[in-house]
């Protein structure tokens, strides 16, 4: 039997970043992963892979579209599948590789199996039982489906699926259009499938900014994805390996079908917690399967910790990542704080969506007094110039101290460019600042500049 300070369940952004911190910070620390390979859903069969497959048919729109428009002649790139799962699978090894390397560098031990907890400080993997003075249960999240709707990962595929499918197909169906459904919907919908996707709500991205969901939905129309929208699924029937969708309108309560190659299940994802034996531990979980955690991530039961996915807040691979450094940094007798204000969410189609802080709702909601910056990318030079010139930055400030309340962009590196507005947020800057900050020209942050410049005197180049 194994004796460690900190032993943590799940290797995913969450586990293995609280892992290396615990280590650094000078506790013997384990982490617990059943996988042949580290970095959770996130570097396996999430966020990583689906970048490589976005990137790969971004580059075939650019060069169907717009490198003869650049002096770039030739025959369009005809599309090699496999070498493309192949491509992408290349980056999950590098990838989930380097987290093995870091474990090592660190002395992190890899205890390889599916974990359980039998009792407060022991955590058993296969045969053998570990002590620790700290379980941290970071043990991610798992698809959710629809009642009716049955995922055979074959003709019904999860986001999983997705990134494994033996051809493009010619026609798909998506079932929700959240992050998840509109990224892969987007990288199939360029690769020459007919996309066609399917959104209980009557908008897209929910919880994201009205204008720019607006916006964003607008877009991908011109793109050529297919919505019918405020549409509830009642069931998906598979025949010959060919699916059909029906699904009601809720406007009218009419019923509708559409027949698809390819179903994909895009309606969110629910904790994964199974075979952990928290029931018998006595852990107290709320009604929406999420562990319980007060705001230094310590479960109902002494000496066990939960972070990520599998507890309350936004699912995302930082959020967890965040949390699992202060919770190592908490054990450690640091005092840390995350400031779940402050975390941006982004979506990585193109063009890419980023949003931090309050939506304008949010605030009128709330009764605050704000004022709106903003600036399209069509009056940005290097938009311009690389074909970006789609989308737009909106800033909110108060209206009495001008201090940033939260900022939506839809347009070209959007998720890079939020970042900046997160670091003015976390120092409680004015729209003013940022707006008095030296930019790089021709670069797309000046648009940034020119929308908090927007929420005082006006935008320069709108």
């Amino acid at each position: 039997m194994a004796s460690y300070d900190v032993i943590i369940i799940g290797s995913g952004p969450g586990g293995y970043v609280c892992a290396i911190r615990c280590a650094q910070l000078g506790l013997k620390t384990a982490c617990v992963e059943g996988r042949d390979t580290l970095g959770g859903t996130c570097l396996n069969v999430g966020c990583i892979p689906s970048k490589a497959l976005l990137h790969s048919s971004h580059m075939l729109h650019e060069a169907e579209h717009n490198f003869a428009a650049m002096g770039l002649k030739g025959k369009s790139p005809s599309v090699d599948w496999k070498q493309m799962l192949s491509y992408k699978d290349d980056v999950i090894g590098q990838n989930t590789k380097g987290i093995e390397f870091l474990f090592k560098k660190n002395k992190v031990d890899w205890l390889k199996g599916w974990g359980s907890i039998p009792e407060a400080g022991k955590v058993k993997v296969g045969d053998e039982v570990h002590e620790a003075k700290h379980i941290i249960i970071a043990s991610g999240s798992e698809v959710s489906s629809l009642p009716g709707v049955e995922i055979d990962e074959k003709t019904v595929v999860s986001s999983t699926g997705a990134l494994e499918l033996k051809k493009v197909p010619n026609d798909m169906v998506v079932i929700g259009a959240g992050v998840i459904g509109l990224e892969l919907g987007s990288v199939y919908s360029r690769l020459g499938a007919n996309v066609t996707v399917i959104e209980f709500l009557d908008a897209v991205t929910p919880g994201m900014d009205a204008e720019i969901q607006k916006t964003f939905q607008r877009t991908l129309k011109k793109q050529g994805l297919k919505f019918v929208m405020g549409a509830a699924v009642q069931g998906v029937e598979t025949k010959g390996g060919k699916a059909t969708v029906t699904y009601k309108l809720r406007k009218d309560d009419s019923e509708h079908s559409v027949d698809a190659d390819t179903v994909l299940v895009a309606t969110g994802r629910r904790p994964y917690t199974d075979g952990l034996g928290l029931d018998k531990l006595g852990v107290e979980m709320s009604d929406r399967g999420q562990i319980k955690t007060d705001a230094h991530y310590k479960t109902s039961i002494d000496g066990i910790y939960a972070i990520g996915d599998c507890i309350d807040g936004p699912m995302l691979a930082h959020k967890a990542e965040d949390e699992g450094m202060a919770c190592a940094e908490g054990l450690a007798g640091q005092k840390p704080h995350v400031n779940y204000d402050v975390i941006p969410g982004v979506i990585y189609t193109h063009p890419e969506v980023a949003a931090v802080g309050a939506t304008e709702q949010q605030l009128k909601d709330a009764g605050r007094d704000y004022k709106v910056g903003k600036f399209s990318f069509m009056g940005n030079g290097r938009a311009k110039a690389n074909f970006a010139g789609d989308g737009f930055v909106k800033i909110l400030a108060d209206k009495t101290t001008d201090r940033i309340l939260g900022a939506h962009i839809i347009g070209p590196m959007a998720g890079d460019l939020i970042h900046e507005i997160c670091v003015a947020m976390e120092f409680g800057a004015a729209a003013e600042d940022l707006a008095r900050t030296c930019h790089a020209h021709p670069t797309y942050s000046e648009a940034v500049r020119e929308a908090a410049l927007a929420c005082g005197d006006g935008a320069i180049h709108a």
